[in-house]
């Protein structure tokens, strides 16, 4: 609740800048939400970019969240890779472990986990893959919050292993009939018109609900909204939807807050 008023948490993937060649627009970005999934150096960014992105986020009073992904800078995490379950486990704790420190190092604690891509996208149907993510996380701590797609098998996995889990939608992405999100390789994966992904922002916080592709209207129950900070105009769609929440009386604070 923030004031009084029902809330949800607002979560952009940022840090995803590596050495001089900078992505996103994080310095706007950050102060416009509640939480942060910070890459962490494997699909992108760099200890220096990890640095500089927690303390954008500490000063912005946002949520410190890990963003681990493939081991995939080429493709940016966003291509499927055959992993061993003992070497996914490590791959994860290698990446939460280095932004942990940097969060502890800046004065305070990672909150959350979000997996990226590609690997995201396989721990929502993948059992096996989800359980590998959520007992990785568990290693590192088990107080952290294990975020996923609302539905998915990540999110059954994280219960499993004694996590408290968020249940995550996307209004700046298009869904699928059956709740998966469109494949960024289809036309009309991502959406960009900052009025419309602020209307499906309020609808999936205040009413519960998300139009498919094919116009079928989909429940779904979501405890963070989250923007990719490598679409053009981040900053804009995140005005934009925290105006449209704000005019429908729904606040935005970080999960457990």
């Amino acid at each position: 609740m923030t004031e009084g008023r029902p809330s949800i948490d607002l979560n952009a993937d940022v840090g995803e800048s590596l050495g001089p060649w900078p992505m996103g627009e994080d310095e706007r970005l950050i102060r416009l939400v509640s939480s942060v999934n910070i890459a962490c150096g494997f699909h992108a960014g760099d200890p220096a970019t990890i640095q500089r992105t927690v303390a954008l986020a500490v000063a912005a009073g946002a949520s410190v969240g890990a963003h681990p992904g493939y081991p995939d800078l080429v493709g940016f995490g966003r291509r499927d890779l055959a992993m061993s379950a003992e070497d996914l486990e490590a791959a994860i704790v290698y990446q939460v472990g280095a932004v942990a420190a940097f969060a502890r190092s800046a004065g305070v604690e990672l909150h959350h986990v979000k997996a990226h891509g590609a690997l995201y996208n396989r721990a929502a149907e993948d059992s096996t893959v989800a359980e590998t993510i959520a007992r990785a996380v568990r290693r590192c701590s088990p107080d952290l919050v294990l975020i996923g797609l609302a539905g998915s098998a990540l999110l059954d996995a994280g219960r499993h292993a004694g996590l408290a889990v968020g249940s995550e939608a996307f209004p700046d992405r298009a869904y699928e009939p059956d709740g998966s999100l469109r494949s960024r390789r289809l036309p009309d994966s991502v959406l960009t018109d900052s009025a419309l992904i602020a209307e499906r922002a309020v609808a999936m916080a205040r009413d519960g609900v998300v139009v498919a592709v094919d116009g079928s209207t989909l429940r779904i129950a979501a405890d963070t909204l989250c923007l990719h900070g490598d679409t053009p105009g981040a900053a804009a769609h995140a005005a934009a939807v925290r105006a449209a929440l704000d005019a429908a009386g729904i606040g935005i604070a970080p999960l457990g807050r």
